[in-house]
């Protein structure tokens, strides 16, 4: 077995190390989007699937020696294909929704080695069947997922921090030919046993099911739905947490390694999942997914990370737990792997292409909550199963109680009883149908099962009360604000919406940009309040002083990188010219209709599309250097943080498009991050000129909290009084501050 054992294992290592090291090379060339992981994900689920059906048709079609010889051809063609470093030629040259373009650049870089590498498990387990037979194969499946498992938990601790991206991929590269010598041994193996029939082994679902008996339709649809839906909740899961805090490799690996950790927990034997332990807490997973929509940004970060999580660790048991005992005999498991795979690319291709089509919001995981109550329906008439019903009624019954507590609604002063009825009369629904449930599961201890047409009726009323539940989710996530929305779209690189508020008051009326849970400006609707600058740009804060202190006189040219509403437009004087850099198009469109700071201002204004670093390394090489006396940096107060701005490469950009006397201005303002230590090493790496101003002018509410960082090549220019009044102290930090760089950038470090 340990030939087969560490094909496996290295295969599985290298198949998913490369996952963040190519991520990590093109992240900075889109934008720094979670879409850009998501698109990565459907491409390597994608080409899973591929590599399982090629295992399966070449081990079924194909004599063994025949298997053995077209396997070799291709891990040799694999090897000619290295490095797998992508070209520069690769990088976008507009502003266009890229996913095609990381679909082609990851076919042509890595495409082949990592479809011979995806094709490992399954093929090298059907080979192992054949030179052992009698033997279980199912237990390397799980050694497959630990090393996936430990390629992923490596990455960001051991091989992103020691070594560069190229090294990395230099290493890979090692790596794939050590694999190609141990294919090789197997396939000799093989070879030797010949092209004899192979002695069939009695393995299945509760090792009962005979070698002639056909699968059931019912089976094949549930490895196809299952892992589909824990594939759904995966990448919703990341898109969630990506979206809500930044697109780092630390926030991909958690929900992949505790995906594949559920693999390795469900396939390594039966007794690890328990239905009575993980279906209740699938009921209060989707309670508690519930409150975390409800509380939205209000949520605490920690909290965000674990519940989110927790619950999707929690679903992903639960669909590879019964996957397992759905297991045919091993000589159809290429069968099942290849339909394991197409449920995990559908899945990938539903939350990548599908639902960016069909959505103007994020409902991915309310959605795939809402699938994974209808399979446990399913299941629940499949297996005619009373332990499931049970189960589910208890979860249900928990969740009733639960709920106050999950809120923090129970007052003292009112008493528990009648804060839980006072909260609980929306929900009278589900406590009568909890209740209904569990008696009627209940009623027959002594036969431990349902019997006749119990289990369709049990498995109805599980998934009709537990879709509503999540139908409640989606509904209530939908309605939220709808009253006030007057624009939503949502694209490659997010969601994108535009409230409407004071419409009874036509002097306070105003208009808020949100992107994701971050609002990106107001202006007020009044012509005569039109062009009145607010949020985190008014006249106290750090950009607002550098434009009353440190400007020239004369025509000025401004740089924005992140258009928003416009804002910083307000401040531009005739002849003076504003351009913005904003990789999202319909961000463009919002700041031109409804908001019209771009029409109002007397300066000029031009707006560039594409990923600000890119577009100005383009400028560089076209000899146009923009020479701006101002570049606001205003790209870090959302949820999502593009990290590849931060990094000394981009600011040696930066700064060659500056005057000598020219003021970088960094908005810093965020919820999640600390990104004061980062730019101050950017400003010891650059022997530059700092001075960070915090706002917390609260005489009008429109003025909002705000955190901006001056850079400058010539320090007396942050040397005007005012600056030198409004700015804070240096900070100590508790370990010297390392510029960031393209290979180097630990947003783990700086979390509050």
């Amino acid at each position: 077995m340990l030939p087969f054992a560490l094909t496996i294992f290295t295969g599985a290592f290298l198949l998913f190390q490369v996952q963040p090291l190519i991520g990590k090379y093109i992240l900075p060339w889109f934008g720094g989007s979670p879409g850009v992981w998501t698109t990565c994900l459907l491409f390597f689920q994608t080409l899973l699937l591929g590599g399982y059906a090629y295992a399966h048709f070449t081990s079924t079609r194909l004599k063994p020696r025949a298997q053995a010889m077209v396997h070799l051809g291709l891990l040799a063609i694999a090897l000619l294909c290295l490095p797998i470093i992508p070209a520069e030629s690769w990088k976008p040259t507009d502003g266009d929704a890229p996913v095609w373009r990381i679909l082609r650049l990851l076919t042509l870089c890595v495409g082949l080695p990592y479809f011979v590498l995806s094709s490992t498990g399954p093929l090298m387990q059907r080979w192992f069947s054949r030179t052992n037979p009698g033997v279980s194969p199912y237990r390397l499946y799980a050694l497959s997922n630990v090393g996936s498992l430990l390629a992923l938990l490596s990455y960001p601790v051991w091989f992103e921090v020691q070594f560069s991206r190229r090294e990395q991929a230099v290493w890979w590269s090692v790596g794939l030919a050590l694999f190609a010598v141990l294919c090789a041994y197997c396939a000799w193996r093989v070879w030797k046993t010949g092209d004899a029939p192979e002695v069939s082994t009695p393995e299945g679902s509760g090792a009962t099911s005979a070698e002639d008996e056909p699968t059931p339709v019912i089976d094949k649809v549930l490895w196809l739905v299952l892992p589909a839906v824990a594939s759904l909740l995966l990448l919703a899961t990341t898109n969630k947490l990506c979206q809500e805090i930044a697109v780092i490799p630390f926030l991909w690996i958690i929900p992949l390694a505790l995906y594949l950790l559920t693999f390795v927990i469900c396939f390594d034997h039966a007794r690890w999942y328990r239905r009575e332990v993980f279906i209740p807490l699938l009921v209060g997973g989707i309670a508690a997914i519930w409150q975390l929509q409800d509380a939205g940004r209000d949520a605490p970060m920690k909290l965000q990370i674990v519940g989110y999580n927790v619950v999707m660790f929690i679903a992903c048991m639960v669909c590879h737990g019964e996957l397992y005992r759905l297991r045919p005999p091993a000589s159809r498991l290429t069968g099942y792997y290849l339909l394991i795979s197409a449920g995990g690319a559908l899945g990938g291709l539903f939350v990548a292409v599908v639902a960016p089509m069909i959505f103007v919001d994020y409902r991915e995981l309310e959605i795939g909550l809402g699938f994974i109550a209808a399979a446990v329906a399913a299941l629940c008439f499949r297996h005619r199963s009373r332990e499931l019903v049970m189960a589910v009624a208890a979860g249900t019954m928990a969740v009733t109680l639960m709920v106050p507590w999950m809120r923090g609604t129970i007052d003292s002063s009112t008493g528990f009883v009648a804060e839980w009825v006072s909260y609980h009369k929306r929900f009278l629904w589900l406590i009568a149908g909890g209740l209904m449930l569990f008696v009627a599961a209940a009623a027959d201890f002594r036969t431990r099962r349902l019997v006749g047409d119990w289990s369709w009726r049990m498995g109805t009323l599980v998934g009709a009360l537990a879709v509503a539940l999540c139908g409640g989710l989606v509904w209530q996530a939908r309605t939220e604000d709808t009253h006030t929305v007057i624009r939503a779209s949502r694209n490659f690189y997010g969601t994108l919406k535009v409230f409407d508020y004071s419409r009874d008051d036509e002097g306070d009326r105003y208009l808020s940009l949100m992107h994701g849970a971050t609002t990106h400006g107001i202006q007020f609707s009044s012509p005569d309040k039109a062009l009145l600058i607010t949020s985190y740009y008014g006249d106290t804060s750090g950009v607002g002083l550098a434009f009353k202190h440190i400007m020239p006189e004369g025509p000025r040219h401004i740089g924005v990188v992140g258009l928003g509403t416009g804002t910083l437009a307000a401040y531009g004087r005739k002849g003076d010219r504003v351009r913005y850099y904003e990789i999202n198009p319909a961000v463009e469109q919002l700041a031109r209709d409804p908001f019209t700071y771009l029409s109002r201002t007397p300066a000029k204004v031009d707006v560039v599309f594409g990923d600000a670093r890119l577009t100005m390394e383009r400028e560089l090489a076209e000899k146009q250097p923009q020479q701006f006396d101002f570049l606001a940096l205003d790209a870090f107060s959302s949820d999502s943080v593009p990290a590849h701005l931060l990094t000394r490469e981009a600011f040696e950009i930066f700064l060659k498009h500056m005057k000598p006397d020219g003021v970088i201005a960094v908005h810093i303002s965020n919820r999640y991050l600390e990104l004061q230590p980062v730019v101050d090493a950017i400003a010891q790496h650059f022997k530059l000129g700092i001075a960070t101003i915090s706002d917390d002018f609260e005489e009008y509410w429109y003025y909002y909290t705000s955190t901006w960082v001056l850079l400058s090549r010539n320090h007396t220019v942050l040397g005007k009084d005012a600056i030198i009044a409004a700015k804070e102290e240096p900070r100590a930090h508790p370990r010297p501050p390392i510029a960031w760089t393209d290979d180097y950038v630990s947003l783990f470090k700086v979390l509050k």
